[in-house]
């Protein structure tokens, strides 16, 4: 169990109203076996009343008060049990799932290329809700049947130590049973809880691609896909559940041999005098008492293996490192940029992406990375942001390399206009609102303008509230590269690098756009990655990449009056 110690600190952070917990199931089970005494003594004067009959109702009365009472102060601690340690597990559960979902947010783009989202939500529910109950119910009911079984022992050994031994006697062969089937439950429940999130992955990737499955006329295959995803859950499913189900009625046929023994051993002692017909009574209600916790035993040790398939799960993403430097501590200002002999090959695919790449940007300057698709363009965006680190090289702001300052620093004075302009769920108001949580609707509806997208916006029903829907489904790709664009112009940022942003609107708009955000540009260092001589004309210095290594570079006008791919574009595109 190795993979649940990483449990311990969230166990100390509540340790307090666990021990409590502890402290009520004591008192339960003292309180529900104590209450037997007395049905014991309540069935021995019913018995001596038919061997001669006498006015025994008050005492009889008497018992059955003490019996009602007993029963009632064991239910109020039973509530104050799991008020304490199931209330406990569910803030474990949601501490666990807090730290889960921060450490998803610390990891590189590189973790999120290598593992599949529904895999990561899998864990992040699934996975911690079996952690949980493990927690919650699994710690519940294995210190209630160890002090249960103390209680009840110390009560069965002082009225007959034979009959205890006798009665007990099945119940070591039900550990061996436990033990015997726990390791085949906890690989079947690793198979159940990988086989779950393949159909999560499935399902969320054929969701976000409806649009692709609908106009290729694909829905039998995915449908056809899904059903045999199903069949192998479904399979791997009852394979676990047959193993469990073949638990539970050989632990009742043990406790029934138990049942046996006390009947046969009992009536022998009470023939020969040894003890009542009440003893015997309290014997069947002991063994009754130890029923469900020793059943439950099984289901127990089937939760702690569920756990532990669950968090061996969880703590790989845990364990996982972001491949991003963030010791730095220096507070980043924005300066002149270099790139010196940078390369980076990406993890996932082994593609080399930039090759000894060399350049420099002045502050305030403007500068167009243009070149096939596949030439490293984007790599170059996703180093200055950092959200790739480089293989080799180094990249440095104002001399000082880039991960000498705090990465979070970084990132508050840079934008990033992406390729895939990705949007959230939200309102067009929230979404251009992540930019700048602190902006205010004249800074919004005046970042709106220079993107292009203001008057749209009002064309709308609900205007700045309109839903844009998963990913903004809802909304053009124009629509939605010009709301990106206004998310990082309300930010002032002092670096902006616009990856391919405008590639979804018309050369008149794009042409609109630039000229808006002309002023913008000019106070801050930007970036701008394209296909369209349109966009890199204005810009201070021009690169053109081809297989991750720079082919020409220089200003417009110089690269204009030299034969090469610069100009043969400009040539293609006029």
């Amino acid at each position: 169990m190795n993979s649940l110690k990483r449990l311990n600190p969230y166990i100390n952070r509540y340790k307090v109203q666990l021990l409590l917990g502890v402290f009520f199931i004591i008192l339960t089970n003292v309180f529900s076996v104590y209450s037997i005494k007395y049905v014991g003594k309540a069935v021995d004067l019913i018995s001596d009343y038919l061997k001669s009959p006498s006015n025994n109702y008050a005492l009889l009365l008497q018992q059955a008060g003490m019996i009602i009472l007993f029963a009632l102060i064991s239910g109020v601690f039973k509530y104050f049990m799991r008020q304490t340690v199931i209330v406990s597990s569910r803030k474990i559960e949601n501490d666990l799932k807090n730290d889960i979902y921060t450490h998803y947010q610390q990891l590189s783009l590189t973790f999120y290329r290598n593992n599949k989202i529904g895999d990561l939500m899998n864990r992040i529910t699934e996975d911690v809700s079996a952690v949980r109950m493990y927690l919650g119910p699994g710690i519940m009911y294995s210190i209630n049947l160890f002090f249960l079984l103390m209680i009840v022992l110390c009560f069965m050994l002082d009225v007959s130590t034979y009959l205890t031994i006798c009665s007990l006697a099945p119940l070591p062969f039900l550990s061996i049973v436990i033990y015997k089937v726990s390791n085949t439950i906890n690989q079947k429940s690793k198979e159940v809880q990988a086989s779950q999130s393949g159909i999560s992955s499935f399902v969320q990737d054929s969701f976000s691609g409806i649009r692709v499955i609908k106009s290729f006329n694909k829905e039998d295959k995915i449908i056809n896909d899904y059903n045999e995803s199903t069949l192998d859950y479904k399979q791997k499913s009852i394979s676990l559940a047959k193993t469990e189900a073949f638990f539970f009625p050989l632990m009742l046929l043990i406790i029934g041999l138990s049942y046996i023994l006390v009947l046969y051993v009992g009536g022998t002692e009470y023939m020969e005098g040894r003890i009542s017909i009440g003893d015997i009574a309290s014997f069947f209600m002991y063994i009754n008492m130890l029923i469900w916790p020793f059943t439950s035993l099984g289901w127990v040790t089937s939760l702690k293996q569920r756990a532990k398939a669950s968090m061996t799960r969880i703590n790989e993403f845990i364990d996982a490192k972001s491949e991003i430097d963030e010791s730095g501590t220096q507070e980043f200002h924005n300066g002149t940029i270099e790139f010196k002999d940078v390369s980076y090959t990406y993890p996932n695919t082994g593609i080399e992406a930039l090759k000894k790449v060399s350049f420099k940007i002045e502050k305030g300057k403007t500068l167009a990375i243009m070149g096939k698709t596949g030439s490293g363009k984007s790599t170059i965006g996703m180093l200055l942001s950092r959200l790739i680190e480089p293989k080799s090289g180094k990249i440095k702001v104002n001399n000082i390399p880039i991960n000498k300052f705090d990465l979070h620093s970084i990132r508050e004075v840079c934008s990033v206009v992406p390729q895939d302009s990705f949007l959230f769920s939200e309102t067009i108001y929230e979404n251009i609102l992540i930019g700048n949580s602190d902006a205010t609707d004249e800074m919004i509806f005046e970042a709106s303008k220079k993107a292009c997208i203001y008057d749209s916006i009002l064309g709308f029903d609900q205007g700045f509230q309109t839903k844009v829907g998963e990913r903004g489904i809802t909304l053009s790709g124009g629509q939605k590269q010009r709301i990106s664009i206004a998310r990082a112009l309300v930010k002032n940022p002092e670096l902006i690098i616009f990856d391919d942003s405008l590639s979804a609107v018309d050369t008149e708009t794009e042409e609109q756009i630039l000229k808006n955000i002309k002023h913008d540009i000019q106070k801050a260092t930007s970036v701008i990655i394209t296909h369209r001589i349109s966009s890199a004309k204005n810009a201070d210095y021009v690169l053109i990449l081809e297989n991750g290594r720079i082919i020409q570079e220089g200003t417009p006008k110089d690269l204009l009056k030299q034969e090469g791919w610069f100009l043969d574009l400009y040539r293609k595109q006029n």
